[in-house]
């Protein structure tokens, strides 16, 4: 739910968050702010002492994250985000920053510092409006500060280091964290809390309706900052209080020009998105031509950096570089017993969509690359890349006569229907275990905010139908101690799960064969159906809804977990792609999953959209007081 209309201005742009902090990445998924992450590689070494005030530092520091993130999407990514949201959060004392502490005695002297005494917490927060004209990057910046006086007890040295000890101080600015244990060692706060935990959020929506509710020209100001050129500043506005004679002014921001922005001496038609440049003739007439819009550049370039991502998983370029020092073309090429030439332009390639890094002794994988690439890592998508690569690539090749005919094309590309394809022995020998474990890292990548986007703690048996993997159910009884999770799949699913089951096995997670469309499914609190929906027919989904509204109890749940379309049906766009694939189901608003609950009984529909690739929706079968 968007509790603040400023945010629903958001809904249908490419928003970037450029942090990894997940309680900023919580204040806004919370807000209902759709958005993806993408850490900053920003180095913070900006010179403290040259900075008047230290919020100017937090400031600049937050500026900086968002525009390397800006630029290096552009580039790299081959993808102009519209807005990239930077922050920095620091702890000041007598105007002193304290960081990170590096080790115990570091955390220890900045709590005894901070012992009995009242500090400053600042967030400098930058707001990037970015556009694409002619490959070239624009961006308008808009930045503001948050302070919040916090007031610490007198720490006993018992108490000072067993929260020490907890752990809890090494990752965080000043050494404690006030949402979590660190709040027992605060007697008062003044100001924002949230800003605190990292994310001034109040302000946040205060600035966003600032850009995009402006108010008449007489009531701007230019004020000129030194870091960055001089923008247009003015005072919140309502929408009822916009000028009646001048509600252009009113528009969504894409249509502010800011002298912000570095603009191209030509105009942009935004009718047809070409781009007007003057350009001078053979006789030094000045002439108007069009430049090809970068937007689609990218999007006629992306099947290439597609393909290169798929075949550098495919021949394990991604492992060969892990945990090693930078490895070089002619070594890669032996290793891989691949042409040095087609090698080093692969790894280049690479280089430049952001996956690896290089310097003049050879490559090296990116971050990103060690998290979610590398075969063996715990929350890798390299078989889901792989399947993509070898099951939805040829799909989309015949999209041309999906469209055409309205149909899958799967009989087409494999030589058999969709439905058949876990029937044929061949097809599960060779193939199963890779959708298997194409599943087991999107459902590895998802669990946790999945488990997290609703307090499922009251439901104490838990039902996972289709549960595959098992990585929803295990992430579940981690989270939640007293739950125990059936895993309902098909006989050959259920055979094949032994070698995706955690290490550390637990009772709590017991296994069950049968089909949720013909056999008894288990009785449980909880029902989930994670990916199940969009993949089936009208027809199925009444069967399967209604058999879990037929077993269920007044007050049990329902949750499911899958990727929630706007209400225009045109965002998330990697959703609406999915649909041309053309399976006999379909992808679903949030309207439409509440209608379609309340059609088959269930009521108090929630959703949460969480920012990661499955948004969650839970309901209930109606009480009797209902």
């Amino acid at each position: 739910m968007v509790l603040s209309p400023v945010i629903g201005k958001l809904v249908n742009k490419r928003v970037v968050l450029a942090s990894a902090s997940p309680r900023r990445q919580e204040i806004l998924i919370n807000a209902g702010l759709r958005f993806e992450v993408v850490p900053s590689w920003f180095k913070e070494t900006l010179e403290k002492s040259s900075f008047a005030a230290p919020y100017e530092y937090a400031v600049e520091t937050a500026k900086q994250k968002a525009l390397e993130v800006a630029k290096r999407m552009h580039l790299q990514h081959l993808r102009t985000p519209d807005v990239v949201i930077g922050a920095d959060t620091i702890v000041t004392i007598e105007k002193q920053i304290l960081e990170k502490p590096v080790d115990k005695e570091d955390a220890y002297k900045m709590l005894s510092r901070l012992s009995g005494k009242e500090h400053s917490v600042f967030t400098g927060v930058a707001i990037v409006h970015c556009s694409s004209k002619d490959n070239q990057l624009e961006t308008e910046v808009t930045d503001f500060y948050e302070e919040t006086k916090v007031k610490f007890a007198e720490l006993s040295e018992e108490l000072l280091w067993e929260y020490i000890h907890s752990g809890e101080p090494m990752d965080k600015a000043g050494g404690y964290g006030i949402q979590a244990l660190g709040g027992m060692l605060v007697e008062y706060v003044h100001g924002d809390f949230l800003n605190v935990v990292g994310f001034p959020l109040n302000h946040f929506c205060k600035k966003l309706a600032e850009l995009y509710y402006p108010p008449p020209k007489h009531t701007i100001h230019h004020i000129k900052h030194d870091s960055i050129p001089s923008v247009e500043t003015f005072e919140i506005l309502s929408d009822g209080e916009c000028d009646s004679s001048d509600k252009s002014q009113c528009k969504d921001t894409k249509n502010l020009k800011s002298s912000a922005v570095a603009h191209h001496p030509g105009k942009y038609d935004s009718s047809n998105h070409n781009y007007n440049v003057p350009v001078d003739n053979q006789n030094g007439i000045i002439e108007n031509t069009t430049r090809f819009p970068s937007k689609l550049v990218q999007l006629l370039d992306g099947f290439r950096a597609s393909k290169a991502l798929f075949v550098a998983c495919k021949l394990k370029v991604f492992d060969l570089l892990k945990d090693k020092g930078a490895v070089s073309a002619v070594e890669a090429a032996k290793q891989l017993n691949t042409s040095v030439c087609g090698t080093e332009r692969l790894l280049d390639a690479c280089t430049a969509l952001g996956l690896l890094g290089k310097n003049h002794q050879g490559y090296i994988n990116a971050d990103l690359t060690n998290s979610y690439l590398v075969s063996d890592g715990e929350y890798s998508l390299h078989a889901y890349i792989l399947h993509c690569n070898d099951h939805l690539w040829p799909l989309y090749t015949h999209l041309e006569l999906a469209v055409k005919e309205g149909t899958s094309q799967n009989n087409r590309v494999f030589g058999k229907k969709a439905e058949d394809l876990f029937q044929d022995v061949c097809y599960q020998t060779e193939v199963k275990h890779c959708f298997m474990s194409a599943v087991h890292g999107i459902a590895k990548a998802t669990a946790r905010d999945i488990a997290t986007a609703f307090d499922l703690s009251p439901f104490r048996v838990v039902c996972d139908l289709g549960g595959c993997t098992g990585a929803l159910a295990y992430e579940l009884v981690h989270l939640y101690p007293d739950m125990t999770v059936t895993v309902f799949d098909l006989p050959d699913v259920i055979a094949s799960m032994s070698r995706f089951q955690p290490r550390q096995n637990t009772t709590q997670v017991s296994l069950r064969s049968g089909d949720f469309f013909k056999d008894n499914i288990p009785e449980a609190d909880l029902y989930i159906l994670s990916q199940i929906l969009h993949d089936c027919s009208e027809e199925k989904v009444h069967i399967l809804l209604s058999k879990i509204f037929a077993v269920c109890k007044p007050g049990n749940a329902l949750l499911v977990a899958e990727t929630v379309l706007d209400e225009k049906r045109t965002s998330p766009a990697r959703a609406v792609l999915q649909s041309l694939s053309m399976t006999e189901g379909k992808q679903r608003s949030g309207l439409e999953y509440k209608q379609l609950m309340e059609k088959h009984g269930y009521s108090n529909v929630q959703t949460k959209i969480t920012g990661n690739l499955l948004d969650v929706i839970l309901c209930f079968k109606r009480t009797a007081t209902h």
